[in-house]
């Protein structure tokens, strides 16, 4: 059997495609979008009549392995990752993660797996390495088998709403970069509302929010999940506010530092492993649910393995500290990942604004890249919002496992200011400082490496690679500002 049909066999797969044709019919959905996510966090995928549900959820679609890595050719007009010649592979929906779109509710989305195609010569039907949702579904599972423990998780999206100008481009943020102010934060509730709205017709539990330090910067903040479901609900919130800055002629801006000298957009990732607990329904105040049932389902209960062993004591148990102790030990390889673009660099570089530059772990410590941000729980920092919620995850799960191998000591929490503690004497490990240095320091590291396996690699390499050269070999505004004139 190969790995498609396995996929295709799961218990209680079928009983799954048959609880979403009942709900087409009860919703009245009419078409279907059936997506994944490339190797940059993109969403791709086709549109489908829903009349076609059980022959698509049977044998798929098909679709060029190159959407994997958007389709896009590198500074050599190279196709990155798969060329014309490459198969299609084909995407298989996961019932389980189908739900309507409360923007127009004749549309459905439903995520999907992606697999080699059946008549590849070699490993035909087998997964797709160059799928990143696909990757850290098996690295989860590969993860709670061997640990028996769940990473459950929960991220801080920052984003800004931008003004679009005359001529489609960025006009300013909507508001001051007033943080905290509830004022601004008023001044964007026509459009954090119908964000919030969507998103929990779409499954997310949204938390809480506040404006930022930036023009039109907000954070709003969903329910903390199993891996998986977090790393979709990213992506589906992503898609909403792309969807509501449609409906306001306005951007919404998922670039780590558009303005130099105010706060970037962050993505802060709060991580724990758990024993025990089970899925728990959580309706969110519908009536008649506007999906399957496991879309709105979160991990609750267990015990959480990150909680002090000692009463009294802030330090985690010891999965904690040796989780904590992998992310140090393999921090510059994880900024590949977490700080994934040229631009992310600008964030690390404005250091006045809390950037998360070393690798080291204190209680409360936003000086440091990683923090204990309450009990059962570290925070991870070196990560924008620019990121790749996939590859994150399982770049981290990674770590983890390193970390518990061998009981990685992450040393003593520093509870001073960072910059003062060095000024002590305290050596102390830095971030890679651009993308180019961090892509570096990923090739080296076998282990993060294997959170891309086979092709995963070597699409992404290729794909940042190019990136890097491509900024390195631009003339910007500032070269033309600084040099034009300078001689004689």
């Amino acid at each position: 059997m190969t790995d498609l049909e396995a996929h295709v066999a799961r218990p209680g797969r079928a009983e799954e495609i048959k609880q979403v044709r009942a709900k087409i019919d009860e919703l009245g959905v009419t078409y279907i979008y059936y997506q994944f996510v490339s190797v940059t966090g993109r969403i791709v995928g086709k549109g489908i009549p829903a009349d076609h549900w059980e022959a698509i959820a049977e044998r798929g679609f098909q679709l060029v392995y190159g959407s994997t890595a958007n389709l896009y050719v590198d500074r050599h007009k190279n196709y990155i990752g798969y060329g014309p010649e490459a198969s299609e592979l084909i995407g298989l929906p996961d019932p389980d993660t189908f739900v309507q779109l409360p923007w127009d509710k004749r549309v459905a989305r439903v995520f999907c797996t992606c697999f080699r195609n059946r008549e590849e010569k070699v490993n035909p039907g087998g997964h797709l390495t160059s799928d990143c949702r696909g990757n850290l579904r098996l690295h989860h599972d590969a993860f709670q088998k061997k640990h028996g423990l769940q990473m459950r998780h929960g991220c801080e999206p920052e984003m800004m709403w931008l003004k679009r100008g005359p001529d489609g481009q960025m006009a300013g943020g909507m508001t001051k970069p007033n943080c905290y102010h509830i004022d601004q934060f008023e001044a964007l509730r026509p459009i954090f509302l119908k964000v919030i709205d969507y998103s929990r017709a779409m499954g997310l539990d949204m938390i809480q929010g506040d404006h930022e330090d930036a023009p039109g910067q907000l954070e709003l903040n969903f329910m903390f999940d199993d891996a998986l479901r977090t790393a979709d609900r990213l992506t589906t919130y992503r898609q909403i506010c792309a969807q509501v800055a449609r409906e306001n002629n306005l951007i919404a801006c998922f670039m780590t530092k558009p303005f130099m000298g105010v706060s970037a957009n962050g993505c802060h990732h709060n991580i724990s492993l758990w024993k025990g607990g089970a899925d728990k329904l959580n309706n969110l105040g519908h009536s008649t649910l506007p999906g399957l049932p496991s879309v709105f389902q979160y991990a609750k209960g267990g015990d959480n393995t990150f909680m002090p062993d000692t009463k009294g004591s802030n330090k985690p148990g010891k999965y904690g500290l040796m989780s904590i102790g992998g992310i140090i030990k393999h921090l510059p390889a994880l900024t590949a990942i977490g700080c994934s673009t040229a631009n992310s660099y600008r964030r690390l570089w404005d250091a006045g604004f809390w950037a998360p530059i070393f690798a080291d772990w204190g209680y409360q410590n936003r000086t440091c890249g990683l923090r204990i941000s309450a009990p059962g729980r570290f925070e991870y920092r070196a990560v924008d919002s620019m990121v790749n919620p996939y590859l994150m995850a399982s770049a981290i799960l990674m770590a983890f496992d390193d970390g518990i191998d061998n009981a990685i000591d992450p040393g003593e929490p520093e509870e001073r200011n960072i910059y003062q503690a060095m000024e002590a004497g305290k050596q102390v490990k830095k971030l890679p400082m651009s993308l180019g240095d961090s892509l570096a320091a990923l090739e080296r590291d076998e282990v993060i490496k294997r959170a891309m396996p086979d092709e995963m690699f070597r699409v992404y390499m290729h794909y940042k690679r190019d990136e890097w050269e491509k900024f390195l070999s631009t003339v910007t505004e500032w070269d033309l500002n600084t040099y034009l004139d300078c001689l004689p």
